[in-house]
């Protein structure tokens, strides 16, 4: 048996855009001074080609982020396999944005501190970046069903 899983592109993309705006606030007036420094980057200044170039690379991995986590999401859902008994819509985004923040994200941002010699700083401010990033996304996808 294989799942039904719908996908609600508009809410794919406005997960997109929240994403944005979460990666906008937080490498920027919440922790940009600290991660820059942490970056070696506190005495740089972007290059506007440099700027775009990123936020596009940026915008295509914040969407395939969110079209994964949209399949990731259905399949915690007991309805996508066609079973009774599914629960509140939060708990499914929450569910998909934990463990694939867990199983995913995690291993890669310690690879980075065991060998790429960063901080644990930068490891805690990427990693909480990532967890709210992927709970918002979670969160709009579930509660904007298609």
């Amino acid at each position: 048996m294989l799942p039904v899983i719908p996908l609600n592109y508009l809410a794919i993309l406005v997960g997109v855009l929240a994403n944005v705006v979460i990666g906008f606030l937080w490498f920027g007036p919440i922790f940009g001074k600290v991660w820059a420094k942490e970056m070696g980057y506190e005495n740089m200044e972007p290059d506007n080609k440099a700027m775009i170039k990123s936020m596009v690379i940026m915008i295509i991995g914040s969407f395939l982020t969110a079209y994964v986590l949209a399949h990731s999401l259905f399949v915690w859902k007991p309805s996508s396999w066609n079973l009774p008994g599914d629960g509140p819509a939060w708990m499914y985004g929450a569910y998909a944005a934990f463990y694939t923040w867990l199983g995913f994200y995690i291993p890669m941002l310690l690879g980075s501190v065991a060998w790429e010699s960063k901080s644990w700083k930068l490891f805690f401010i990427n990693a909480g970046y990532n967890l709210v990033s992927l709970a918002a996304i979670g969160l709009i996808l579930a509660v904007w069903p298609a």
